[in-house]
C-alpha cells in the first residue's frame, strides 16, 4: 500500500523523499516531523556533523492546509555542510563499509559509494516514519524504542509501555535507567579513549495493534518479515529479533509459546508476549516487540588494515568524521522504519483512499473481533 523513495547523498545539496499512499485527511504536524529528527541527531557519542546540521524537513506535495491530499507526500531537507564536488576522492577502503564492495560493483570510487551508503540517508526515513506514526496515533496505535544494550552495558528489567517515553527522557543514550545509562556512557568513553567504535541493541515496541495485521499465506505478506527486512536494511543492523528472539534456542516448548485465555470483556489474550506480538507472520494482539542489533561503526580512528585501490599495497583505511556510538539514534530511525511498516499492514488491511473511510473499516473489524 505503501512506498517511499529517497534520492541524496550525505555532503549533497539536498535529501530528499517520496510517500507515496497515504490517505487522505490526516493532519500533519510539520514540528512533531522535525521534532523525530532532531531526535535522531542526539544522542552521546555522535560525531561532528551533527554539530554542523539542524535537520528539519520540508513539505513539497501532497499537503494543503496542513492535512494530506492522498497525492504522493514531498519531502526535501538542505544540508549545510553540502560540499560534495570539494571533498577528495579516496583509496584506502573501510572493513566493514560498503566501500570496497561498492566500488568494484559499480566502477566508481570509494567517494560516490560512501556518499549514498551514509547512514545520512536515515533522516528521509525517520521524516516518514514521522508521518506514519501520526497516521498510527489516529487509531490509538503507539510506537516507542529504547536502548537495551551498549557495548557490555545491558538492560535487564523489563519496562511497561507506557512508562518508556517518561523513563528515557532527557537520557543521551534512550535508556529507561539511569544506573544503566551510566554503563552505557561509560562504554561509550572507553571506545572514545581507545579511538575505537561501539555497538550495541535497541528495542522498538508497538501497542494497540489490533489482531490481523499481515497475512501468514505467503512470505511477503508476513508482517514480521516485513519488519524484519526494514531494520535489517538500516546502516549498521546485523540482526533482528522478535519477543524472545535468540533466547529460544534455549528455551523448552513448555516456555516458549504464549497460552491463550478468554474472557467476555477482554476476548482472547495472554499473559506473556514471548512471540514478541507475532504468530504465523500475523499480530495477535499483544504488543510488538522487535530488538535489533548495531554493529560498531565502521570508520575508526584507529584505522584498520586495508589496501590501497591504486596502488594495490597495504596500507591503513581511510578515515572520515563519524560517531563512536550510534545506537541511541539508532533506536529512533528503528521507530520510524517499524512504525512505516505497520503503517503499510493496516492500510493493507483496512484499506480506503480516506481517513474516514479507513476510519469506518477499522471501526467495523474491531466490532467484528469482539463479536467472535
Amino acid at each position: 500500500m505503501l512506498q517511499f523513495i529517497t534520492s541524496g547523498e550525505s555532503h549533497g545539496t539536498y535529501l530528499t523523499a517520496i510517500l507515496e499512499g497515504m490517505p487522505s485527511g490526516l493532519e500533519i504536524d510539520l514540528e512533531f516531523v522535525n521534532g523525530e529528527l532532531a531526535k535522531r541527531q542526539h544522542g552521546f557519542g555522535r560525531g561532528g556533523r551533527q554539530r554542523i546540521e539542524h535537520d528539519r524537513v520540508e513539505l513539497t506535495g501532497g499537503v494543503y492546509q496542513g492535512k494530506t491530499t492522498g497525492a504522493p507526500i514531498g519531502f526535501l531537507l538542505r544540508n549545510k555542510d553540502a560540499k560534495i564536488d570539494e571533498l577528495p576522492q579516496l583509496f584506502r577502503p573501510r572493513p566493514g563499509h560498503a566501500d570496497l564492495a561498492g566500488a568494484l560493483k559499480y566502477h566508481e570510487g570509494i567517494r560516490e559509494i560512501l556518499e549514498r551508503a551514509s547512514a545520512r540517508e536515515t533522516v528521509m526515513r525517520v521524516a516518514i516514519g514521522a508521518v506514519t506514526k501520526l497516521f498510527l496515533k489516529e487509531f490509538g496505535i503507539l510506537v516507542a524504542g529504547h536502548v537495551v544494550q551498549i557495548g557490555k552495558a545491558k538492560l535487564t528489567e523489563d519496562v511497561a509501555f507506557g512508562d518508556i517515553e517518561k523513563r528515557k527522557s532527557g537520557s543521551p543514550v534512550n535508556c529507561v535507567s539511569r544506573a544503566v545509562e551510566k554503563l552505557m556512557i561509560g562504554e561509550i568513553n572507553r571506545a572514545m579513549k581507545n579511538r575505537d567504535t561501539v555497538g550495541g541493541k535497541y528495542e522498538v515496541r508497538v501497542s494497540g495493534v489490533p489482531i490481523g495485521l499481515g497475512s501468514h499465506v505467503h512470505y511477503e505478506r508476513k508482517l514480521s518479515a516485513r519488519i524484519a527486512r526494514g531494520l535489517a536494511s538500516m546502516q549498521s543492523v546485523k540482526a533482528v529479533e522478535f519477543g524472545l528472539g535468540v533466547l529460544e534456542a534455549e528455551t523448552p516448548g513448555s516456555k516458549a509459546h504464549d497460552e491463550i485465555f478468554y474472557d467476555a470483556k477482554r476476548g482472547y489474550h495472554y499473559q506473556t508476549n514471548r512471540a514478541g506480538g507475532f504468530t504465523g507472520g500475523i499480530t495477535n494482539g499483544n504488543e510488538i516487540l522487535v530488538r535489533a542489533t548495531m554493529k560498531p561503526i565502521s570508520t575508526l580512528r584507529r584505522e584498520l588494515q586495508s589496501v590501497n585501490m591504486k596502488t594495490k599495497k597495504a596500507e591503513k583505511a581511510d578515515f572520515e568524521r563519524s560517531d563512536v556510538c550510534a545506537v541511541p539514534a539508532g533506536s529512533v530511525i528503528g521507530e520510524a522504519i517499524v512504525a512505516y511498516e505497520v503503517s503499510d499492514a493496516f492500510l493493507e488491511k483496512f484499506g480506503g483512499d480516506s481517513m474516514i473511510e479507513l476510519r469506518r473499516n477499522h471501526k467495523g473489524y474491531l466490532g467484528q473481533l469482539k463479536a467472535e
